[in-house]
């Protein structure tokens, strides 16, 4: 059910302004993988925490992505889409949209050596 009014537009427009930065569809199609902490993100898009985080609060914010707190981690999943028809809406067609994208292709092979724990220890170290 679509949202009324001037809050219908600016669902609308936050959704799309989130999807209009690479990074923040890199950070979706990563997350369409499997949940991710911050540390996660920033190994496989080698970008600065802060610049993540950045990104993952704007996704937040349009509905695309949730986070749990989880021991030392805060998780980031793709939202479930009930905020926002919108976000359910792109977050949909997005599962199908840029798969031989080749920065795509490439974050996807990427992604299974990615490991948590590793990336801690590496950092603590």
């Amino acid at each position: 059910m679509e949202p009324e009014g001037r809050e219908a537009m600016k669902d609308f427009t936050r959704v799309m302004k989130a999807l209009s930065d690479p990074t923040r569809v890199k950070i979706l199609k990563a997350l369409q993988f499997k949940t991710l902490c911050v540390c996660e993100i920033q190994a496989a898009l080698g970008l600065a925490q802060p610049t993540i985080s950045k990104h993952l609060k704007i996704l937040e914010d349009a509905g695309l992505v949730i986070s749990r707190k989880c021991g030392l981690w805060v998780n980031y999943s793709l939202a479930d889409g009930t905020d926002s028809p919108y976000a359910a809406t792109l977050l949909g067609n997005l599962r199908h949209w840029l798969q031989t994208d080749p920065a795509i292709v490439s974050l996807m092979e990427t992604l299974p050596s990615i490991n948590r724990e590793n990336i801690c220890r590496k950092t603590a170290a």
